[in-house]
């Protein structure tokens, strides 16, 4: 398990607002390219409903890439640590049965970014789904089918 030596700061000043909109991450361990294909890829997006269906999280945008996601979200009624836990226990659950495999599945920790008021949602979700295209996994991004914007 390579876990880097600073990882616990990624938790210093955390705090988490209801209402607040944030730009989460999370990667896989070992960057493992476990959602290479739409199956696998489907059980985040299955996380990112459930999450919206329990009044955790108003899904904005994201986007799952082959070893990692972004998603964009409105906090509601929890913190980003407990909200990020489930979204990473139930994926890892899922895939782990899917796969007949054990163990973990995520790096530790995920990255967070409030978003500023002044900021430009769509632009913000504009980069979060052009993701695909800048790794080069696609030439239009409507041809990447793990993605999704509410302003569409």
């Amino acid at each position: 398990m390579s876990t880097s030596p600073h990882a616990h700061r990624l938790r210093i000043g955390r705090y988490s607002e209801s209402g607040q909109i944030y730009l989460l991450t999370a990667v896989v361990r070992n960057r493992e390219p476990v959602f290479d294909n739409l199956k696998n890829g489907r059980l985040v997006v299955d996380a990112f409903k459930k999450a919206q269906q329990e009044q955790f999280a108003n899904s904005l945008a994201w986007v799952v890439m082959p070893d990692h996601f972004h998603w964009l979200i409105e906090l509601q009624n929890t913190n980003l640590s407990t909200l990020m836990a489930r979204t990473k226990s139930r994926t890892t659950v899922a895939l782990n049965r899917s796969l007949q495999r054990e163990g973990s599945l995520w790096q530790h920790g995920y990255h967070d970014r409030a978003i500023r008021k002044e900021e430009d949602l769509q632009s913000v979700a504009r980069y979060i789904v052009a993701n695909p295209l800048r790794a080069g996994l696609v030439k239009r991004v409507a041809d990447y089918p793990l993605w999704d914007a509410v302003w569409l």
